[in-house]
């Protein structure tokens, strides 16, 4: 995993030192936090680490789903709720 923190967003990762998953983690293999002034800037600061995230190997991972996801209109304007996402990927279905 190669993921570079910078003042607004940071964020670790259950990665050993030779670069694998370690042994313990379950499907959360990482955490990525964003902050900002705003929660726009916070959304922003997210959206541009997850696009420069780099995860190399057979590991699935939600990094597309999750830029998607921040781009939408109702996570931007804040109109969601716990039944969101729910709402989303039962449509999807």
């Amino acid at each position: 995993i190669k993921f570079q923190s910078s003042v607004s967003c940071w964020g670790y990762f259950s990665v050993g030192a030779n670069g694998g998953i370690h042994e313990y983690a379950d499907s959360q293999f990482g955490h990525i936090f964003a902050h900002g002034k705003t929660r726009e800037e916070a959304r922003k600061a997210l959206m541009l680490s997850l696009r420069n995230i780099d995860v190399v190997g057979t590991i699935r991972n939600p990094v597309e789903y999750l830029v998607e996801l921040l781009g939408m209109n109702s996570f931007i304007g804040n109109t969601i709720d716990t039944s969101w996402l729910d709402g989303l990927i039962k449509a999807k279905s």
